[in-house]
């Protein structure tokens, strides 16, 4: 019987109409936006300035604290702007603008396909390389890569768990990357497994990826102390929290993080990464991204320069069809709508998804009548009918102690509902006020 979480999810459809299409190189856009945050934590400090001309790889602005990450150029030019530029938020923050010209790299960087398997430096220069290189989680969650690799005093790593669930409906960027890019990912986790000191890694895989657990399983036995799993297919399988307890069958407590139970998470995209960084010395300037949709001529993945607008994106699938009504970044459970195409997309940019005026109508809503879904739906084991009322009523400190800070915001809540309600909408609400009282309290 094939493992899974036990508290919990959803089965929306899979959708996954580019899972046979392999990653195209996208080509170079006439002028990207790097944005300074893509990232959790301190946006990076802008190290460059207006007329500069920079080359791929250098780096444009430095990670200010240690919950930040470095900012590299993904092109070589001229920065034409350092201003505020419009985001996947909806929100105009800082970023980098460099018009491209030509494509030169920074000498350092090897560009050679040869695959480099022995790894020479030791863990604390693996920690601190992926440090400078800025890389971040790329399963959407962006957070700084070195940091989870830096073991707290008195906590102690046993298992690296490599996340190759790809949960969401509709994205395949890992799932190709495990396909085309397995011996590099290997290496990366060899990478990772060396960071932390741990004998033992997992990667965990659903069971709609049949032809990625065959490869991986098949060359994994070149790579001592990784295995590979294969998930029964649940959302959200791809929560850390989730993946550790299909895994190891441990529960991570309300509030901790991982390597309370020995677990370090990360995902297959970090992973090749890290790889990139240590053993060629490239830092993250580009990354795989689904674009895809019912009604898009050409669903595809495309390896993308960190700073492309997504517009281009969908040009190169094919262009936005007639009936587009919405347009998502990330996944249809966990993104969110954008409301223009010409944002650039970022570190944490797994997906673009267009959606056809017929999907994209909220239905009408009805009324709650207790039937307790939301309750077997939800992940965390919370009660996210109570959660709403709450947040309606702006009842932020009992919120907290219904432990609405657990809420993982998979969205299962407002998948399950029968009344069509936007359960996880007034969650992510008062999630945000409790936060704000939160931190008022540290201050």
């Amino acid at each position: 019987m094939l493992k899974t979480f036990s508290k919990g999810g959803v089965h929306p459809p899979e959708n996954k109409f580019s899972a046979d299409k392999p990653i195209e190189v996208l080509p170079l856009p006439k002028k990207v936006s790097i944005p300074i945050s893509q990232h959790i934590g301190a946006p990076a400090s802008v190290i460059v300035a207006k007329g500069d001309k920079v080359k791929v790889g250098q780096i444009i602005a430095k990670s200010s604290g240690f919950v930040s990450a470095n900012i590299h150029s993904s092109v070589s030019g001229t920065v034409e702007s350092i201003d505020l530029v419009l985001d996947s938020s909806g929100y105009k923050r800082k970023a980098v603008t460099i018009v491209v010209e030509g494509d030169e790299w920074e000498p350092t960087i090897d560009r050679s396909p040869n695959l480099k398997r022995e790894i020479s430096i030791d863990a604390q220069e693996i920690v601190k390389k992926i440090a400078e290189a800025g890389i971040v989680g790329l399963g959407g969650a962006t957070f700084p890569s070195h940091v989870k690799l830096s073991v707290p005093d008195g906590k102690k790593a046993e298992v690296l768990i490599i996340n190759g669930v790809e949960c969401e409906p509709y994205l395949t960027s890992d799932h190709r990357l495990m396909l085309e890019k397995g011996h590099e990912l290997m290496v990366g986790i060899q990478i990772l497994m060396k960071a932390l000191g741990v004998t033992k890694a997992m990667i965990g895989i659903e069971n709609n990826k049949p032809d990625a657990i065959k490869h991986l399983t098949d060359i994994s036995k070149e790579y001592q102390g990784v295995t590979v799993h294969a998930l029964k297919v649940k959302y959200p399988q791809g929560g850390e929290k989730q993946l550790i307890k299909a895994l190891i069958n441990r529960e991570v407590p309300s509030g901790a993080l991982p390597i309370e139970v020995g677990a370090v998470v990360h995902n297959v995209g970090t992973a090749f990464a890290a790889y990139e960084a240590v053993q060629k010395n490239k830092p993250l300037i580009e990354r795989v991204v689904t674009v895809t949709g019912k009604n898009l001529p050409k669903p595809s993945n495309f390896l993308v320069r960190i700073g492309t607008p997504v517009a281009e994106l969908i040009e190169a699938a094919g262009g936005l069809p007639e009936d587009t009504a919405k347009v998502v970044n990330g996944g249809p459970m966990m993104g969110k709508a954008v409301s223009d195409i010409s944002i650039p997309v970022t570190k944490g940019t797994s997906g673009i998804i267009v959606f056809p005026a017929k999907e994209s109508k909220r239905k009408t809503e009805g009324l709650c009548i207790r039937c307790a879904k939301c309750v077997s739906a939800c992940p965390m084991g919370l009660e996210p009918y109570l959660l709403v009322r709450m947040s309606q009523r702006m009842m932020f400190e009992e919120m907290e102690h219904e432990h609405v800070l657990d809420c993982m915001e998979c969205g299962s809540c407002s998948f399950e509902c029968p009344a069509n309600l936007p359960l996880l909408d007034y969650i992510r609400l008062g999630k945000t006020e409790v936060n704000k009282i939160v931190r008022s309290r540290k201050n």
